[in-house]
């Protein structure tokens, strides 16, 4: 039988029922205020800030703890540029010719469109990967279970810890992605791209679509 090496847990608490309430109430909170932007200031975001966020993401549950992600955080304008040309190019064939009407009409309430000048405004886009395979310490392919799943989830704790920081967020998913590959120079073999995060904080003024939440009874049962 294989020896599992264990510690003890870490930060191990015992909050009381009233504790536990007014944490996650003001969690909660936290969280029904984060919206997705569009509208960024140029304004510079530390490194240090973007480091402890990604930190974060990195601590999230993932299959067999293969920790399948890559996070590419890019900051440079002459980066940030050439990803804007690209996912621009690939928008608009989408909006232009690929898109079906039914989604378009489902975008229209949004006004979203093939310009996405927010991917040179916003100080810093954080482009996550999926690492399909590893490599073992002789170079061979080692397969990742569950890598979509663990991606997700990491990339939730991700957006969260930058709401919590005080920054603003987009998720952008242009399709295809694969010119993040080439641009990143990320091992298109062993990595597909994700998602591409919109990072900084909100312009002045910046307004959001006028959007509802579903409320709690409408997205959980009690069995």
């Amino acid at each position: 039988m294989t020896h599992r090496q264990t510690v003890p847990l870490p930060d191990a608490r015992n909050p009381t029922d009233s504790d536990m309430l007014r944490q996650a109430a003001a969690f909660r909170d936290l969280m029904q205020s984060r919206r997705t932007v569009r509208d960024f200031d140029p304004r510079p975001v530390p490194r240090e800030v973007i480091e402890a966020c990604i930190a974060a993401a990195g601590s999230a549950p993932s299959g067999a703890n293969q920790q399948p992600w890559h996070f590419v955080a890019v900051s440079h304008p002459g980066v940030k540029r050439r990803i804007r040309e690209a996912a621009e190019a690939e928008e608009r064939e989408f909006y232009e010719r690929r898109a079906p009407e039914e989604w378009l009409e489902a975008l229209q309430p949004i006004g979203t469109d093939w310009h996405k000048p927010f991917l040179e405004t916003a100080p810093w886009l954080i482009a996550i990967f999926v690492r399909r395979w590893g490599r073992a310490p002789d170079g061979s392919k080692v397969k990742h279970y569950y890598p979509t799943e663990s991606v997700g989830i990491a990339t939730g704790l991700l957006i969260t810890a930058l709401h919590t920081a005080g920054l603003a967020t987009l998720t952008h998913t242009p399709s295809p992605m694969g010119f993040l590959n080439e641009i990143l120079r990320r091992p298109a073999e062993d990595e597909r791209p994700f998602l591409l995060l919109v990072v900084g904080h909100p312009a002045a003024g910046a307004r959001v679509p006028a959007i509802e939440r579903k409320p709690l009874e409408a997205i959980v049962s009690w069995a």
